[in-house]
């Protein structure tokens, strides 16, 4: 009976810990989320892309998309003057999964870019996120982005 007494106190002061520790990487993805979109709304190509793995697996307009072929046209777009003038997110939902090395951010998005000829689109999506904690860092290892239709 002592045994089973140690083992129940044991789990029951583990159980705090170890849902603080998930709190912990909620919040650590949120944060890398926020930071994520917002080298992407200022245009930051290198800190927008450093948030990938170079594998990830990216989904948006339709097809796959290839993390290197998307870097060289996002960054040749922005060196000839396009860009993003918009980039807000809003209904921000975390889930990390048991064992705190993955999670899925999901989360509407607001967005104007521009073209390097100055023509402007707007788009408004949903973007779901699948983040590892990869050396210490929370990286992207796939994005799935699908714009909603205008409402008429």
């Amino acid at each position: 009976m002592k045994k089973f007494l140690t083992c129940l106190v044991t789990m029951l002061i583990a159980i705090p810990v170890l849902a603080a520790h998930h709190e912990s990487a909620e919040a650590e993805v949120n944060a890398a989320v926020v930071a994520f979109n917002e080298a992407y709304a200022s245009n930051d190509v290198e800190s927008y892309f450093s948030n990938y793995t170079d594998d990830a697996t990216l989904y948006f307009f339709g097809a796959r998309q290839d993390v290197a072929v998307y870097h060289k046209e996002w960054s040749e777009m922005v060196d000839a003057g396009g860009g993003v003038e918009k980039n807000d997110i809003s209904d921000l939902r975390v889930q990390v999964m048991p064992g705190d090395e993955v999670a899925v951010a999901t989360y509407f998005v607001d967005n104007v870019t521009r073209s390097p000829a100055g023509e402007t689109t707007m788009a408004k999506a949903f973007e779901s996120d699948v983040w590892q904690k990869i050396d210490a860092r929370w990286q992207i290892v796939s994005l799935h982005y699908t714009e909603i239709a205008p409402e008429e």
